[in-house]
Order: structure tokens, then C-alpha cells, then sequence
């Protein structure tokens, strides 16, 4: 997900869009222990999906 896509979002729609991803992460990581993914790349960058959309929450919350 790009940051534009991210900054578009509302507050709400960002937690929303963390718990989402956070659970399909930590889904990827188990998925991923038990038999290897193709590309296990994805995990990576999942996680830095999050961080974007972590990121740019705080920076909602603190303009407040």
C-alpha cells in the first residue's frame, strides 16, 4: 500500500486497516513456519505496511 493511499485514510479507518493487517501478518509468520512461502518477501513487506500505517496515524493523532 502506498503512503498517498495510506494519508487518504481517516483515523478510524486506520486502525481498522492495523488490526486487519497485523492479524494477516502474524498469520503469514505462522503460515510461513510450518511450510515455507513462495515468497517470503511478502512478510517484509506486510510489516512495513504497518509501520507506514502506524507512522501516519501518530501523525493524525498528534496534529490534534
Amino acid at each position: 500500500m502506498k503512503i498517498a493511499e495510506i494519508r487518504s485514510l481517516s483515523a478510524d479507518e486506520l486502525r481498522e486497516r492495523i488490526k486487519t493487517e497485523t492479524a494477516n501478518y502474524e498469520s503469514m509468520k505462522f503460515n510461513h513456519k510450518v511450510t515455507p512461502l513462495e515468497n517470503p518477501c511478502q512478510i517484509r513487506e506486510a510489516r512495513r505496511t504497518i509501520a507506514r500505517m502506524k507512522t501516519v496515524l501518530g501523525e493524525l493523532e498528534n496534529q490534534k
